[in-house]
Parts: structure tokens; sequence; C-alpha cells
């Protein structure tokens, strides 16, 4: 989660992603936010994003974005 903070913090230093539950619903991360961050997220934890799971649910906080993270891992 620590390496994932990161990424996020470099992503947006001005957004605080540690109380943020809405960063897609509330308009936070744009498209370009997101395109970077699977880029990042793929190549950190050797996984691949696929298309059928860019919902915002799998976005709206770090806690989701780390569960898709941990998920993709395991499969």
């Amino acid at each position: 989660m620590e390496e994932l903070m990161e990424i996020l913090e470099d992503l947006r230093p001005d957004v605080d992603f540690e109380e943020e539950k809405a960063l897609i619903d509330g308009g936070i991360l744009d498209s370009f936010d997101i395109i970077s961050l699977i880029a990042e997220l793929n190549e950190a934890f050797d996984i691949e994003i696929k298309p059928s799971e860019l919902v915002p649910k799998n976005f709206n906080s770090a806690e989701a974005i780390w569960a898709l993270v941990d998920r993709l891992q395991n499969e």
C-alpha cells in the first residue's frame, strides 16, 4: 500500500489520498490521470488492468485501488 500511496502522491500531490473517497465520482482524477495511474500500477506491481476493470468503484479511493491491485496480483 505504501508504494501505491507514493505513486498516487507523485501523480497528484494536491490530493489527500488517505481521506478522499470520491476520486472518480467527485471529478478529482480525470481520464489522463487514470491512464497515467494504470500505466504506473501495471509496471510497479506487474499486473495488467483490463478495460473491464475501468469502473469508478475500482478507482474512487486508495483503498479501492489497492484492493484491485491485490486481487490482480493474486489471480
